[in-house]
């Protein structure tokens, strides 16, 4: 259903701790015209952690309204309750969305029966389909690949968002179920390129953030099989990815991007400010991958 590069996007905040709307609109004009193949809105890089119910829906409705139909949106709707987590989906599932991205639930650490009954519950209470996001650094709990396979059967399952950085792990997955009908998505930005060139049908980014043009063509690269073009593109993003993860994602991406002038730095508690430390390894990342950065007030 979607391929390549899917941005998971931060969310911008302003100075009062509100979602800054203006700054929304260009987010999303950037990645329209930087060739981004769409956008995850709500996600983990996008704070919903921190998102009241009413900001939370409201969030998903205006991002849809923006991006019109120009690319695909995912709304990322997923909690550790599954009652919750219907009830979220249901409220935006006439915003304009192509599919949700349901995490693992978080803290209450079910069983593999658990999650199995959690994500069919939640799909057979919704009319767009489910895009499954597998996180154990963050949920604890890991949904395994047989888990994956049962679900993968639900006509209203169409893929999974695979953040365990493991390679081992899409094979695992391949070898259950039909990747005709079920796709793979990286979760994971250090390994964008083999995963794709194992067969993955794309990545949902943080790195898309800074790079949405050098990302989505990495993934096209990849998946048409041009090797040396995309191992290029994926060398020179390198030190970008691990830069944006020396501290707690999406605190090292909202500051870059605000560096490059699209928003604020606001970033809510308990996340606390990009550390002075790294900001110069930063900079020297986001140069290196090409990324103009605005000009710094004195």
């Amino acid at each position: 259903m979607f391929r390549g590069s899917l941005v998971a996007l931060v969310t911008p905040f302003d100075s009062n701790n509100r979602v800054d709307y203006a700054a929304l609109k260009r987010l999303i004009q950037f990645h329209v015209d930087s060739g981004s193949d769409g956008l995850v809105i709500a996600g983990t890089t996008g704070e919903s952690a921190t998102l009241t119910r009413a900001e939370h829906a409201e969030l998903i409705f205006r991002a849809a309204e923006l991006v019109d139909g120009r690319i695909p949106v995912i709304a990322g709707t997923g909690s550790n309750s599954t009652a919750q987590t219907i009830e979220l989906s249901q409220a935006v599932g006439d915003a304009g969305i192509d599919a949700y991205l349901i995490v693992v639930p978080y803290y209450n650490k079910p069983v593999q029966e658990g999650m199995y009954r959690h994500f069919t519950a939640i799909a057979d209470a919704v009319d767009h389909p489910i895009m499954l996001y597998n996180v154990p650094g963050r949920t604890v709990a890991d949904l395994e690949p047989e888990t994956v396979a049962r679900l993968a059967e639900h006509g209203n399952i169409m893929g999974i968002k695979e953040a365990t950085g493991d390679i081992a792990r899409l094979a695992a997955i391949q070898t259950l179920v039909d990747a005709q009908d079920f796709c793979c998505y990286s979760g994971d930005d250090f390994t964008v390129l083999p995963f794709i060139e194992q067969g993955g049908h794309g990545v949902v980014t943080v790195s898309g953030n800074v790079v949405p043009a050098a990302m989505a063509e990495l993934c096209r690269l990849a998946a048409a099989g041009e090797h040396a073009a995309a191992q290029a593109i994926d060398e020179r993003l390198q030190p970008l990815n691990t830069a944006l993860f020396v501290e707690s994602n999406p605190i090292p991406v909202k500051w870059a991007v605000s560096e490059m002038g699209l928003m604020g730095p606001d970033i809510r508690l308990p996340l606390t400010p990009f550390s002075e430390q790294y900001h110069e390894q930063m900079r020297t990342a986001m140069a290196g991958a090409g990324v103009s950065v605005a000009p710094q007030d004195v």
